[in-house]
């Protein structure tokens, strides 16, 4: 059974940087593609970063574009988003994502078929 588990959330301020680990057990995910998502209260997920296999390919949504830093280490089957000069609006749950079907991640959420838990981040003004 494959299993995803999220760490390293929490309440920063703004302007402060966080680091979000991701642990996956049960499957190698050297050969597919991965992806952070988010939700915040009363609003869909969505899409916040993604990697390739290899990391060769990364991916981002435009509003973290610059702040965050996507990554992987297929040796350790984890993944990790550091986030700085975070604001309110990143105030979200945090989920990380596997896709099996794909080697390269994408930002639809619909193509992933292994979620964690969710790990809360919270930013205060």
């Amino acid at each position: 059974q494959v299993q995803l588990v999220e760490s390293g959330g929490g309440l920063v301020q703004a302007g402060d940087s966080l680091r979000l680990s991701c642990a996956v057990s049960g499957r190698t995910i050297s050969n597919y593609g991965m992806g952070w998502f988010r939700q915040a209260p009363g609003k869909e997920r969505e899409f916040v970063a993604s990697i390739s296999w290899s990391s060769s390919y990364t991916n981002y949504a435009d509003s973290v574009k610059g702040r965050f830093t996507i990554s992987r280490d297929n040796a350790k089957n984890m993944m990790t988003l550091q986030m700085t000069s975070l604001k309110p609006e990143d105030t979200a749950v945090y989920y990380c994502a596997v896709d099996t079907s794909r080697s390269i991640g994408t930002r639809w959420s619909r193509n992933y078929n292994y979620w964690g838990q969710g790990a809360q981040v919270t930013v205060s003004s």
